[in-house]
């Protein structure tokens, strides 16, 4: 991240929201200890990103802070701690976009890089392209001189058991129980800083036992990650396919944009269109003006916010 300025004079009071995931456990399996960690876990992120803002960096900086310190959480399917495909491997897909001028990095499917936040913003920064993927992605991640970990440091019990339940079903026939922990996580932050510009930046592991190849919303421009300082930034998480379909993140911007809605209408607006259709999760946005919405249609969504008056906020539920 570029070194963070202190001389930022404007009207504008930074904001700053994530999610870690709208694939919550489900209210009867989370116990105090676990809801303690959770929420820990979220102000830790929250309290990395307000540090950069309210010291006057930049929101692509305050994000990319957050995010980093989810991934390096394994209690979010992100990084550290990211879900097993179905042949036991780690996928991992991070974009970032900056709302000054659209600019945007994004990685799919590397596995080794300990942030990768800050592969995709390498990205965006350091070549002429969006989105690098597999292999290709990981040898640039390597050349430029990313930190990379061992497998064993991504690599949790938590994860390996999931997925073998799910195999476990899978084999057996039984039908699919709609459990959102194991259908979709995801982190994510989004920023105004205190010179008006917004940022958004997303990381997931995937879905559990997903097909290996298998990409979701959250390295989509446009569908998990958007950024645009003439509207919001947006930082998606849910059934990603369906994301992707409905270009949720663009289409929240679209409609402030071509039709004159609120952040507030527009983001629970597409969030509750996408419910009977079968695409389950949410969002955190925050608009131009400082406005913030944490719209969801699951059970809970992992959420943490910091408002214009600088106060904290984390929830569940």
């Amino acid at each position: 991240m570029s070194g963070v300025v202190s001389d930022c004079v404007s009207d504008f009071a930074p904001v700053l929201a994530l999610h870690g995931g709208a694939g919550t456990l489900r209210r009867a399996a989370m116990t105090p200890a676990r809801e303690a960690a959770y929420h820990a876990g979220l102000m830790a992120a929250l309290n990395a990103g307000r540090v950069v803002l309210q010291a006057g960096g930049t929101a692509l900086d305050a994000v990319t802070a957050s995010v980093m310190a989810l991934e390096d959480d394994p209690l979010f399917n992100a990084g550290r701690g990211a879900v097993l495909t179905s042949a036991g491997t780690q996928e991992m897909d991070a974009a970032i976009m900056d709302g000054t001028d659209r600019r945007a990095g994004a990685v799919a499917g590397l596995f080794g890089p300990r942030n990768p936040i800050l592969a995709a913003r390498a990205v965006m920064e350091q070549t002429d392209h969006v989105l690098l993927i597999g292999a290709g992605g990981e040898a640039f991640c390597r050349d430029i001189g990313l930190e990379f970990m061992p497998p064993d440091y991504f690599l949790t019990q938590a994860r390996q058991e999931s997925l073998a339940r799910e195999l476990e079903r899978r084999a057996s026939g039984a039908a699919d129980d709609g459990d959102a922990a194991r259908k979709h996580g995801t982190v994510g932050a989004v920023a105004l800083d205190c010179r008006g510009h917004l940022a958004a930046a997303t990381s997931t592991g995937g879905m559990t036992a997903k097909l290996p190849g298998r990409v979701g919303d959250s390295p989509v421009i446009g569908a998990g990650t958007f950024a645009d300082d003439a509207t919001c930034a947006v930082s998606a998480t849910g059934h990603g396919e369906f994301f992707i379909r409905y270009a949720v993140a663009h289409e929240i911007s679209a409609r402030m944009r071509w039709a004159g809605q609120s952040l507030k209408k527009a983001s629970e607006g597409i969030v509750a269109e996408l419910a009977p259709l079968g695409g389950s999760g949410g969002l955190v946005a925050v608009d131009r003006t400082g406005a913030i919405s944490l719209p969801f249609n699951s059970e809970g969504m992992y959420r943490a916010w910091m408002d214009a008056s600088g106060a904290l906020h984390t929830a569940i539920f």
